[in-house]
């Protein structure tokens, strides 16, 4: 039907299918922003299937646009309610037009019928293949923007460094971008061409944990300073260390998901029947490095916290060292937070604000004045500790006077007694 709008998500976007007009008035209609799906690219594979002529004329016939899942989308997307295939892992459903001069409503209906596009296994996988492709390189994308709006380039750091874990990195980097390049002009990716990348994987491996390794060394240092110094120190070792690492990471990130979409490419011209479980097997190893990464960056994002914290406690002593600590810890919570946001890891965070001198002083009197039943914090506690101390040094002051008077008392009373 003309009208009718095939969805199919996979939990990183949604693919919309369908007639090009209906198409395009659905996704005006809920304001989303798309990219061409490309499902151009299943006819070759597709023709020489058994059984799916048919369905590659539909595929001719219709168009695909991908949307990226983003809080706004999901929503969107969310009200028609799409069913999940235990199988595949994907949400699928059929919007129906109701009125099209009011644009796209209607209800959702599980994908049935050999008129449904996604109701055709190899069509079905093809389609979610790309979708996994559209979405890496999306974030391909956005990596390459996170990269040039930082301070330090990648490339930069790589050069830099005389390990030849990292230097490798960048001859990695044009092997696969030549393969991309091949790839964008053929159209597929060849036996011969997929020979030349797919021992690039582990090169990258190696860097990723090579980075890794370098942040949980920093976090490993905080942990073990104490000192106000010793931590304003190291945490601005890390507050200018961080970002090159992160840097590193992202560009890891990068050409895993290149190697990721080659490899798609690969399983589809050469075992299509393979292809959705590659896909899931794919997807599942790039959600373990985002675990992975997360674990790393977020134990050092602690780390700073804890150090920020030690600081605003020592602000009355130290107020030049502990404004510095704070001021790194949000530093690098910023660039670990912006990273996080960019692979989609959600973690949040609020920030610590130093606390100025005038501040501290104001909050330890008010805390000396309050009274109650409720609990003292730390500066509370030393503050008693500081009093119970005065009072004791007193007192036994007091007593020493006491007993030095009486003793003199007595020494000026002997004579006269004597007498």
């Amino acid at each position: 039907m003309d009208n009718e709008i095939q969805l199919i998500s996979d939990g990183d976007g949604v693919a919309v299918i369908g007639d090009p007009t209906a198409v395009e008035r659905f996704l005006v209609s809920e304001g989303l922003p798309s990219k061409d799906l490309g499902l151009q690219r299943l006819r070759p594979v597709l023709g020489v299937a058994a059984g799916v002529a048919h369905a590659g004329s539909e595929i001719s016939a219709n168009s695909g646009r991908w949307v990226k899942l983003t809080e706004e989308s999901a929503q969107a997307i969310k009200k028609y309610g799409l069913m999940k295939s235990s199988k595949t892992g994907l949400s699928m459903g059929v919007v129906q037009a109701k009125d099209q001069a009011k644009g796209i409503k209607g209800i959702v209906q599980f994908a049935k019928g050999p008129g449904s596009l996604v109701a055709n296994p190899a069509i079905l996988a093809g389609a979610a293949g790309i979708m996994a492709q559209v979405a890496m390189q999306q974030t391909m994308d956005e990596i390459t923007d996170y990269l040039a709006a930082i301070d330090e380039k990648v490339d930069d750091v790589l050069r830099a460094q005389k390990d030849a874990v990292l230097a490798d990195m960048i001859g990695v980097e044009f092997v696969i971008a030549e393969a991309m390049a091949i790839r964008k002009q053929v159209g597929r990716v060849s036996e011969v061409t997929w020979s030349k990348v797919q021992s690039t994987s582990m090169t990258i491996a190696r860097t990723q944990a090579y980075t890794l390794r370098q942040l949980d060394a920093l976090a490993e240092k905080m942990e073990h300073k104490t000192k106000i110094g010793d931590l304003a120190q190291t945490s601005k070792e890390a507050e200018s260390k961080v970002q090159e690492w992160l840097a590193v990471l992202a560009q890891c990130f990068q050409l895993q998901d290149a190697n990721a979409v080659l490899e798609l490419d690969r399983v589809l011209d050469a075992s299509p029947e393979e292809l959705d479980q590659h896909r899931l097997a794919l997807r599942a190893a790039r959600q373990n490095r985002l675990e992975i990464i997360a674990r790393s960056t977020g134990r050092l994002m602690a780390r700073m916290d804890a150090a920020a914290g030690t600081a605003n406690t020592k602000v009355l002593l130290h107020p030049t060292a502990s404004r510095a600590i704070v001021h790194s810890s949000n530093h690098v919570a910023t660039g670990v937070v912006d990273f996080h946001g960019l692979l989609g890891i959600d973690r949040s965070r609020q920030s610590l604000e130093a606390k100025r001198w005038v501040e501290a002083a104001t909050e330890a009197r008010d805390r000396a004045l309050e009274t109650g039943a409720g609990g003292v914090d730390a500066a509370g506690r030393l503050g008693n500790e500081a009093l119970d101390l005065a009072k004791s040094v007193r007192n036994k002051l007091s007593s020493r006077i006491v007993d030095r008077a009486l003793r003199r008392h007595g020494n000026d009373e002997e004579p006269a007694n004597q007498d």
